[in-house]
């Protein structure tokens, strides 16, 4: 028989079971049963790509289970070890048991920071920064050639590293001239994007032609403010395709904020978000997002970490570009016909797309377009996970995480790589130097631009 069910000694009764306290949130969420699932097969370690590469780092079966079941019994402090954990999120794919490891890792980082993490330390500021890069882009996009040119000087690279302990090793990714949404709304915004998606359905003879199909865009910070072709590409995509494009008011979707533990910033972002995209959803809009680490975050981390009145619509409703196109649209029929310039290409696989079981899909889908032969680079982690290959003091962990991909790449007689994931796409360049393309495009170049395509109607 359990403690729990032990009978009072004195038969009286009078003392009731009250279960411990884990965490600040654990009344609200209670992840014991989870902790209680794990039987330590330890497959979630063996799937680590920082454990892989770092005999120090404890391995999430020690950042999950095990330190909730620490704090069950003792009043432990959280280990700083947390803060190594780059949140590729693998150990969830790779757990038979399903316990919830990254929503445990989540929920430690953030009582780490609280609790245990100087306000006024470099690691929380630089980690503040790192995690706020929506607010950082917004501020430099205003004057983007001059924050590229101030950005890209050696000394700014030094003084980053010395006071704040952002690697130098990096080169800071360039702001766009003009971002994505301000090409939008030039372009001329929803109203634009109604009347071309109604004319791609006129001329496609959609039986469905005066129906509308509509479908909101969630392009998170770094399509509108570094690469708006990714976005452009999403929107012409769609579009020839017959849907209305609309684009709601958004903040990060909180990815990074998680990774560092900044769960109050991640909370103030997702209750904007889904305040925005759930009054989308009940117009009629189903989510796209077009970077796999958004997508995981509304799909997945919102309904663990959040309980907003719209949180399960927004992460119900969510899609991945490339996946929500195949479902709904006769995407291998489509693309038959369809060309573009010879080119062989690297494409990885980002780790967040794989937690959402979209691992596969884009090699076989790019591969049956005439001209481009795409490769998979294999199953590795890219090593970067966001803002933690930009930390110093991780920045040769991961280098060696990534090694292995960057072998694959070179072993690969490839002119480019390819990923949806735009901080993969920054360690696929540094570790290669090769030119990365995020499929959208190649999906715009062979459907809107080439020959059989009807003109790019929505250039």
């Amino acid at each position: 028989m359990s403690e729990t069910h032990q009978p009072a000694d004195d038969g009286s009764g009078d003392d009731e079971f009250e279960p411990v306290q884990v965490f600040p949130e654990a009344e609200e969420m209670d992840l014991r049963p989870g902790a209680d699932d794990c039987y330590k097969c330890s497959t979630c370690d063996t799937n680590c790509p920082v454990a892989e590469v770092d005999d120090e780092f404890p391995g999430p079966k020690f950042q999950g289970p095990e330190q909730w079941r620490l704090k069950r019994q003792d009043d432990h402090d959280i280990d700083d070890s947390v803060m190594k954990c780059s949140n590729c999120m693998r150990c969830d794919n790779a757990c038979p048991s399903e316990v919830p490891l990254s929503q445990m890792h989540n929920t430690a980082r953030g009582e780490y920071v609280e609790e245990n993490m100087s306000k006024l330390s470099r690691e929380y500021w630089r980690n503040r920064l790192l995690s706020n890069y929506g607010t950082m882009a917004r501020i430099g996009s205003k004057v983007p050639r001059l924050t590229n040119f101030v950005m890209g000087l050696t000394v700014t690279q030094v003084v980053n590293e010395k006071l704040l302990g952002i690697t130098g090793e990096r080169t800071f990714p360039a702001f766009a001239t003009e971002t994505f949404r301000e090409w939008w709304e030039k372009r001329g915004g929803a109203a634009a994007s109604r009347e071309n998606a109604r004319e791609a359905r006129t001329r496609r003879d959609d039986s469905s032609a005066d129906e509308r199909k509509r479908v909101a865009y969630f392009h998170g910070c770094y399509s509108n403010y570094n690469t708006p072709e990714v976005g452009k590409a999403m929107v012409e995509v769609f579009e020839h395709f017959g849907y209305e494009v609309v684009v709601p008011d958004q903040r990060c979707s909180g990815t990074p904020m998680y990774a560092n533990g900044m769960l109050d910033d991640a909370e103030r972002a997702a209750e904007t978000n889904v305040d925005e995209l759930g009054s989308a959803i009940e117009a009629g809009a189903d989510v796209i997002a077009s970077c796999t680490s958004c997508s995981m975050s509304l799909r997945q981390e919102y309904p663990e970490l959040f309980d907003f009145e719209d949180t399960e619509s927004v992460a119900e409703h969510t899609w991945e570009a490339l996946e929500y196109l195949r479902v709904h649209e006769d995407l291998e029929d489509e693309l038959a016909d369809a060309s573009v310039d010879s080119a062989d290409v690297a494409y990885h696989t980002p780790c967040h797309a794989r937690n959402q079981g979209l691992d596969g899909q884009t090699v076989e889908l790019l591969s049956s377009i005439d001209g481009i032969d795409a490769h998979d680079v294999g199953d590795s982690c890219s090593g970067i996970s966001g803002t933690y290959g930009w930390k110093e003091e991780h920045y040769e962990t991961s280098m060696k995480i990534g090694e292995e991909m960057f072998e694959h790449m070179e072993q690969i007689d490839a002119e480019a790589g390819m990923t949806e994931c735009p901080t993969c796409a920054m360690q696929m360049e540094h570790g290669t130097g090769y030119e990365i393309d995020h499929p959208l495009e190649i999906l715009s170049a062979a459907l809107v631009d080439g020959p059989e395509a009807g003109g790019g109607d929505a250039a």
